[in-house]
């Protein structure tokens, strides 16, 4: 990751999506992309998050296509000379002493599974470790944010919960309604996270978390990813990466400086925060986070945090022979 450079762990961004629709995009260093892996070596990201994304809002939602953006990751972002695909939780401790960079797979939207669990099983053995339950709208497991009824889960989408804490799979509550949020935060048994959401005290776009939320979230160590879509970050966009101090500050002062990190959104925005605009400014940001506050809690924003949850939480290899 480059001596001096602090690492960095990021919960979010659509690459998958794009290098399905365009197969011919280079993941290495293609300008049709955000993230690639030069500019997330020259960020010093450790380890990316890449989110399976699909919603009935936009596109005819299948399981050929989730396994099509699967297929995308295994055959050109975790390749040799490429990044390592992050899996289970004794990884963690090999993340700490390599070189090389980290992937990992998440679910946004679970349209795809078609409400079949046996689809959830299959991309969890697939490598698939987190699940974001809904995209911003109604779905078969459950109402998503902008969904005017803010509805909670239904049956199925309640034996998919129960599934996800026998098996091991992580959920996500980005885009999904309060009634949902709260319903999860009530039946699940392992703490959750909004992997890239902001405070709505700070900019009140409905994605973003009230306080109760994350103070919920606090109480249950899970994890914020702080995002860096600007109209998430400020009211009108136009949003500096200062802007993001905000909601770090204000999520503090609720008591989660533990459970701060970041999840980018990165190639799922058409527009960026000024200073933040690809992963390989993620250096810059973090001068500018050193400039404000202690190198200790820096380090857990940017990384710390992240890899915590994870060694805590991961499924162990052990548990599934």
């Amino acid at each position: 990751m480059g001596s001096g450079k602090l690492k960095v762990a990021d919960f979010h961004c659509d690459v998958l999506s794009k290098l399905q629709a365009s197969p011919d995009i280079d993941f290495t260093k293609d300008s049709r992309l955000d993230v690639t892996l030069e500019r997330l070596l020259a960020g010093g990201v450790e380890l990316q998050i890449f989110a399976i994304f699909l919603s009935a809002q936009r596109e005819k939602v299948s399981f050929e296509r989730i396994l099509g953006q699967i297929e995308s990751f295994r055959a050109q972002v975790a390749t040799p000379g490429g990044l390592q695909w992050l899996r289970w939780k004794e990884e963690t401790t090999e993340m700490a002493d390599g070189p090389t960079g980290w992937g990992m797979l998440s679910l946004e939207g679970v349209d795809g599974l078609e409400g079949n669990l046996f689809y959830a099983q299959l991309c969890f053995e697939l490598g698939v470790r987190f699940m974001g339950l809904t995209w911003n709208y109604a779905n078969w497991a459950a109402d998503g944010v902008l969904e005017p009824r803010n509805g909670g889960f239904t049956e199925q989408g309640r034996r998919l919960i129960e599934w996800c804490n026998r098996s091991g799979m992580l959920l996500d509550v980005s885009h999904l309604a309060p009634a949902g949020f709260w319903e999860l935060a009530e039946r699940n048994t392992r703490p959750f996270i909004a992997s890239h959401s902001n405070a709505a005290a700070i900019c009140g776009h409905p994605r973003n978390l009230s306080d109760e939320q994350i103070r919920a979230l606090v109480a249950m160590d899970g994890r914020i990813g702080l995002t860096f879509v600007p109209w998430f970050v400020r009211d009108g966009g136009g949003a500096k990466a200062e802007d993001v101090l905000r909601h770090i500050e204000h999520v503090c002062s609720l008591g989660g400086s533990r459970q701060i990190m970041f999840g980018s959104d990165f190639d799922g925005i058409d527009a960026w925060v000024e200073g933040l605009e690809h992963p390989g400014k993620y250096a810059e940001f973090a001068e500018l986070l050193l400039a404000h506050y202690p190198e200790e809690d820096v380090r857990g924003w940017l990384h710390g945090n992240a890899l915590t949850f994870l060694a805590t939480n991961l499924p162990s290899k052990s548990s599934h022979p």
